[in-house]
């Protein structure tokens, strides 16, 4: 009886442009594959023995006959490539209509209405790359306590402040009047905070983001969980992204590191339920500035510590490692991609050297992972749970 499953997204790590990735820009994107391709002797031996490079569309890479869990890739049904659009359908949430999105920047009458209400302007309001508006704008901001806002490809309303002009609180409070704005039909999938420090020419983001998301508007995965009295500890963005619904407890980690080691020590305990952690800085640091390099090393990072992970796993835990979208570093654009998603699923009760190719949508995941439980419930998903079962 499996007691415990551990669900790991690393953000953004995709493996393969979806059949509709053209109608968002993205032909050709393959996170995984891509940095396969374009780093010299890049590998990931201990996430190869688990199975990453037999999942379909990377035989040409792959070296590996035989592996240790159970692979696939997943298909997403909602519409999007978004953080909160992904975690959500993972979690049995499928949406049937994208967040809004604003590529010329968000209505006047939305900007002034924030403005009156959080007592000041405003400058940008426009899609850009986070690093390179404070570069843009960071001495205007500095000198006039004017907020930076801005948006991307995505659905998100971003508000930069140097942490010396504006405190974390205030933005805080700013993240969280813009959150109450943006509902209904420009209802974005997430206000976020991004403070930074320094000064011009080096201004630095911190770790200190928060982002606010709406509040998913029907059960989740998270739900089903917490309501049958078991726990459901959230690592990393998690509670951001579910707004606490359906959480009992967590620990903000503001980077991979923090994130992983707050997993392992998670897993040193003795509690039935699930630990669901993001790990954000592949997508957060090197996606989104298409580092590929640095996204490399952060994958490796990651390998290097899986046998840490996996050597903490009881008899009756499970590891899924999958993720949320993709965010391709080597292709022009900074934004999120369409794609699939990897998954693998690894443990004492999991099938080695078993591939189910394409499963139907993330929500699968969701769902199988209730049916470990035996909780009966009404998300969407299909469960793969009685082909991974030894």
């Amino acid at each position: 009886m499996i007691k415990r499953a551990v669900l790991i997204v690393l953000d953004s790590v995709g493996i393969g442009e979806l059949p509709d990735a053209a109608d968002y820009g993205d032909v050709g994107s393959n996170t995984i594959k891509n940095i396969y391709m374009n780093v010299e002797n890049f590998c990931l031996p201990n996430l190869e023995k688990m199975g990453l490079l037999n999942i379909v569309g990377n035989e040409d890479i792959n070296k590996n006959h035989k592996f240790t869990g159970t692979v696939a890739k997943c298909n997403e049904k909602s519409k999007g490539k978004d953080t909160t659009t992904g975690h959500w359908e993972i979690s049995g949430l499928v949406l049937e209509h994208p967040f809004p999105t604003y590529p010329k920047g968000f209505p006047d009458d939305f900007i002034n209405e924030f403005e009156e209400k959080v007592g000041r302007k405003t400058i940008g309001n426009y899609p850009a790359s986070g690093t390179e508006i404070i570069k843009e704008l960071g001495k205007e901001h500095v000198d006039t306590g004017n907020l930076i806002v801005y948006t991307s490809a995505d659905s998100v309303f971003q508000i930069a402040a140097h942490e010396d002009v504006v405190p974390l609180d205030e933005l805080y409070k700013i993240c969280e009047t813009a959150r109450a704005l943006l509902q209904g039909e420009r209802g974005v999938g997430r206000v976020i905070a991004r403070p930074f420090t320094g000064t011009e020419g080096n201004y630095t983001r911190t770790g200190n983001r928060k982002d606010f998301s709406l509040i998913p508007p029907h059960d989740t995965m998270l739900d089903y969980i917490k309501n049958s009295g078991r726990e459901v500890y959230a690592i990393g963005k998690i509670e951001d992204i579910f707004v606490n619904k359906g959480i009992t407890r967590s620990n903000h980690t503001k980077n991979n590191k923090e994130g992983i080691e707050a997993t392992i020590s998670a897993l040193k305990e003795d509690f039935e339920g699930l630990i669901f952690t993001n790990l954000v800085d592949f997508d957060m640091i090197y996606g989104h500035r298409n580092d590929v390099e640095g996204y490399a090393e952060a994958l490796k990072y990651f390998d290097d510590k899986l046998p840490e992970i996996t050597a903490n796993l009881k008899d009756d835990d499970v590891l899924i490692i999958t993720a949320d979208h993709g965010c391709d570093p080597t292709t022009e654009s900074t934004d999120h991609s369409r794609e699939y998603i990897p998954l693998l699923v690894f443990g004492k009760n999991i099938k080695e050297n078993n591939n189910l190719g394409i499963v139907d949508s993330y929500a699968s995941i969701g769902k199988t992972i209730l049916d470990i439980f035996k909780i009966e419930n009404h998300i969407e998903g299909t469960s793969f749970l009685g082909n991974i079962l030894n």
